[in-house]
């Protein structure tokens, strides 16, 4: 439920705000490494049908997991630990690609990231959810994807800058940090009651 300030105007609910940000910090970590993915799989002796392969484990057990897990967490009432654990695996994802030399590796870290967003998705859409003014609902799914859109291009730049100077090794560790941050500002989620 949105507040009122000044002149009558309606504010984002102060739990999107945070919401918010602390998806910008996983958005910023996630986007880093997209449209130098490939090179990363070559880099660890993969080609073509290795980055494909690689990007559709992840994207199958995202999706069908998703699905499934919609359905669980309908019987649940609190989305943020569901979130916080999504977010933990993610994570956990982000520091296994440090590890990674070979391909079955990266097909092992793609799962461990499909289950981090399948556990996440519902969660995280179903919480934002619960605090849009309903009388808002374009403006504030807007502001969701808009911020999407502008990490996602200035993590493309600052993750290839990255990866360019310092190596891939070095770019996943800022992958991770960044969202330890996420997860630190998702701790102060509060559930609607």
């Amino acid at each position: 439920m949105a507040t009122l300030k000044g002149r009558g105007r309606v504010e984002m609910h102060k739990q999107n705000k945070l919401f918010l940000m602390m998806f910008s910090f996983f958005g910023l970590a996630e986007a880093m490494l997209g449209p130098i993915y490939a090179i990363f799989v070559k880099n660890i002796g993969g080609d073509i049908l290795a980055a494909g392969s690689a990007w559709s484990i992840f994207m199958l057990i995202s999706g069908f997991g998703i699905f499934i897990m919609g359905k669980i967490q309908d019987k649940f009432k609190n989305n943020k630990n569901f979130i916080l654990l999504g977010y933990s695996l993610t994570s956990l994802g982000f520091l296994g690609y440090y590890f990674v030399s070979n391909v079955i590796q990266l097909f092992l870290v793609q799962v461990l990231l499909g289950l981090g967003t399948m556990i996440l998705v519902p969660a995280r859409d179903s919480f934002y959810t619960h605090y849009i003014d309903k009388n808002k609902l374009a403006s504030e799914w807007a502001a969701w994807e808009s911020i999407w859109f502008i990490i996602a291009g200035i993590a493309a730049l600052v993750g290839a800058f990255i990866a360019n100077k310092y190596g891939f090794k070095f770019l996943f560790l800022t992958m991770f940090f960044l969202s330890l941050v996420g997860i630190v500002i998702a701790t102060q989620l509060k559930e609607k009651k």
